[in-house]
């Protein structure tokens, strides 16, 4: 008896055996964070700036696009100058010798309707932010709230710095600034103006000089200068970052990351 119940058992559990060899696999978990050079995240690591706690970007966002690197940009004007590039989603820093600092940055519709020459008059550390009238008049259940204004931190949608841009003494309204939404950065948006990691506008208040020149790009000049678009990140529609989850993988090449 005993015979027939261990050959029983031994059935069983090559049963068990085989159906475990055949059942499938589950993915591996790849950290986004070890394809990504320790450089890179340590420049947007979690810092703390004028007592506001700013997180560190997620490394599924530190893609080589993404992130802020030094390139070569054969270009005329002046070291210093900032030049906006909203078609292509960049901005750049000119640096000496044909070189600049290249930031990725979110473009709203205020982005795409502004051109031309203006001034970097000044810049301000976690600004204050009110909807304008038109938002408010629009929109009025997502702007009505804030009519008042909102005081600067983390929940501004300026972020930690806001350039404020200028022609001659006229204010365009139109904003260089940080942002809490880090899954916008490199995408069309409905709203807003120029928009970067938080890490980045840090960086770039630091760099550009009060009453630098700023040159914003049409479209025409875009193509003619680094040829059509073509997006090579998913479109964002606008929902919580928290919730937005990237389905291209982070590049594991070092090479393409560039130091700055």
């Amino acid at each position: 008896m005993s015979v027939v119940l261990d050959r029983r058992k031994m059935v069983l559990l090559m049963g068990t055996a085989f159906v475990a060899a055949c059942a499938p696999k589950a993915p591996a978990v790849v950290d986004p964070a070890a394809s990504v050079p320790p450089e890179v995240l340590q420049r947007y690591a979690a810092l703390t700036d004028n007592g506001f706690d700013i997180p560190a970007v997620p490394p599924r966002y530190l893609t080589p696009e993404n992130i802020r690197s030094e390139v070569d940009l054969a270009i005329t004007d002046a070291p210093g100058t900032i030049v906006i590039d909203p078609w292509q989603r960049y901005l750049y820093f000119i640096l000496p010798g044909n070189r600049a600092t290249r930031y990725r940055v979110a473009v709203g519709d205020q982005g795409r309707s502004f051109s031309g020459e203006a001034v970097a008059q000044y810049d301000r550390n976690w600004p204050s932010w009110r909807p304008t009238d038109n938002m408010i008049r629009e929109f009025p259940d997502m702007y009505g709230p804030y009519k008042n204004g909102l005081e600067g931190g983390l929940k501004n949608p300026l972020g930690a710095r806001a350039i404020y841009l200028f022609r001659g003494k006229v204010d365009t309204y139109y904003r260089i600034h940080g942002t809490n939404e880090v899954a916008s950065v490199g995408h069309a948006t409905s709203a807003g103006c120029i928009r970067m990691y938080n890490q980045d506008a840090i960086h770039l208040a630091a760099t550009y000089r009060r009453g630098a020149k700023v040159l914003v790009l049409t479209e025409a000049q875009s193509q003619a200068a680094f040829g059509a678009f073509v997006p090579a990140t998913t479109p964002y529609s606008g929902g919580s970052f928290s919730d937005y989850i990237r389905t291209d993988p982070v590049p594991t090449d070092p090479s393409l990351y560039a130091d700055s």
